[in-house]
């Protein structure tokens, strides 16, 4: 199918709880493909099935400069949870802000196949597994800052710093 359009902030389908996936065949390997080539052409570091209508358990990460699909996530293993870099979403275009993550977090999934396995997510691995898994629950990064910067905030904020 191909490059799917994502969903933006204010669409119902963004807040709804996803259901497990528990067919894997065809369908399922397109739509990870799909989230992965459509995360990568809008420059994403993740990307959940929920962002491009599908409610189902399925996202894709960034983790050591490699698309990793999780189907059916659950974290198993965090660790304390600490402010760590700005943050932003490809359904909320053009905002930012600061969220408690863990820096380390293990999470058990399914492969496209059904097969489960473990995997550790370090720093932003960690913070995009926690973010793409909220999504899942119907939970934007939006709904976790106390305070949202757009860009131009940002580019002010580090602007000035270099003066």
């Amino acid at each position: 199918m191909g490059l799917r359009n994502i969903l933006i902030n204010g669409d119902e389908q963004l807040r709804k709880h996803c259901r497990p996936v528990t067919d894997f065949g065809p369908k399922t390997a397109e739509l990870m493909t799909d989230l992965a080539e459509t995360m990568v052409k809008a420059n994403g570091l993740g990307l959940a099935a929920p962002q491009v209508g599908i409610l189902r358990r399925a996202v894709v990460i960034v983790r050591e400069d490699e698309i990793v699909e999780l189907i059916n996530p659950e974290i198993i293993e965090r660790s304390k949870e600490e402010v760590g870099a700005y943050e932003g979403c490809l359904s909320c275009p053009d905002m930012r802000g600061l969220v408690m993550r863990p820096r380390h977090v293990r999470v058990k999934a399914q492969d496209r196949n059904g097969n489960w396995f473990e995997l550790d997510c370090e720093e932003m691995a960690a913070r995009a597994a926690c973010h793409e898994i909220d999504h899942l629950d119907g939970k934007l990064f939006i709904d976790l800052v106390d305070r949202i910067y757009t860009d131009e905030e940002l580019d002010e904020m580090f602007g000035s710093e270099e003066d």
